[in-house]
Formats: C-alpha cells, structure tokens, sequence
C-alpha cells in the first residue's frame, strides 16, 4: 500500500485510510468509511486507522475489520439499586454537557430486576477506544461491576430489560463528514482533508 506524503501529518491521527485496491485514500472519517462499505463496489476496501504520526510524516496504523462499522458496542455500569444507577446516568449525561462525546450515543437507564440495574452508553464499534478515552478523560466512575463490547451490547438486546429512562448524545465534530454523490466523486483523491 502506497501513501501520500503528508503535512502536518498530526491532524489525520483518529481518521482513516481505505484501500481501495487500486488506490489507496486518507483522511476519511469513520461515516464516510461505513458509507463506503455498504455500498457494492467498495465492500470489500480494506481499513486502516492512524493511530498515531510522526512529525516526519510516518503513520502508526492500525487494521480495522469491515464488520465492525455495522456492531454496536456499548458500556453497561451495574449497580443494585435504583438511586446508584440513576446518578451513574446522570453522570453520563453531565459529562457530555461538559465535553461532547466523540461519536454519537444513546445512553439508557435500564432495569433488569428489583435488584439489578444498569446505566448503558451504546455507540458505533468503531468509536470504541475513542469513548474510553473520553470516559476517562471525563473522570467518570461508578460504584459497582461494569462490562463493555460488542457482545455486551448483544446480550443487553437479548436479556430486553426494561429501559425507564433514556437519552440521545450528539459529539461535536471538527470535520464534517460527506455523504452520497460528494462522497463517492472524491474517492480517487489521495488525501482527502
């Protein structure tokens, strides 16, 4: 895979790059990939996320299957009682009033049993590594058991516990992402931010 040469190489560090085969762009955000690989003639790109550059312009990859820009994967915080579950909800909500959260998420206050509850932050697979850093940027704690993953998101869908309460986060996004007909006649660009 050949890369373009790039400046300020630091900027495109959380972005991606598709191979197409033939040719090979950067600078795409997760959107735009998923939006490449749903459709036919790209389906089979492969992915790569800049992880960290250098100021020489050298990238740390990092492969990304295409599968996951179709999961969701989530964060379940468990506690025992209502009044605990509900502040780790509120918590959730309080930190992306603070800082927005990276992707987009929904955030869920759930009931399993008189005895089990969760607080539950669901968002892209993709996004990932990058709402854990939030998190703990955030500083956001809880008391009790807490779980995360794609299968955890699984078994939360299976399990169909009660949600009492629930919430929509939107993140604040430096780039704005293209769709469509603009998307697909900028794909032979080598760079594309």
């Amino acid at each position: 895979m050949k890369l373009p040469e790039l400046k300020n190489s630091e900027r495109y560090i959380g972005l991606y790059i598709f191979d197409f085969g033939d040719h090979t762009g950067v600078g795409f955000t997760a959107q735009e990939v998923a939006e490449l690989l749903e459709s036919e003639k790209y389906k089979n790109g492969k992915v790569y996320k800049i992880h960290k550059a250098e100021p020489d312009g050298r990238l740390e990859l990092k492969g990304v299957r295409s599968e996951i820009f179709q999961l969701e994967a989530g964060m379940f915080f468990y506690e025992t009682s209502i009044e605990t579950a509900k502040d780790d909800f509120k918590s959730l909500i309080n930190l992306a009033v603070t800082a927005a959260p990276p992707c987009r998420a929904k955030v869920h206050l759930a009931k399993y049993s008189d005895d089990k509850f969760a607080a539950a932050i669901i968002y892209p697979a993709e996004y990932d590594d990058e709402i854990s850093s939030w998190l703990i940027a955030g500083r956001y704690k809880t008391k009790s058991a807490a779980e995360g993953g794609i299968e955890a998101v699984q078994r939360y869908y299976k399990d169909n516990p009660e949600i009492l309460e629930r919430h929509q986060l939107f993140e604040k996004s430096a780039l704005e992402s293209r769709s469509g007909q603009e998307l697909l006649a900028n794909v032979k660009l080598a760079v594309q931010r």
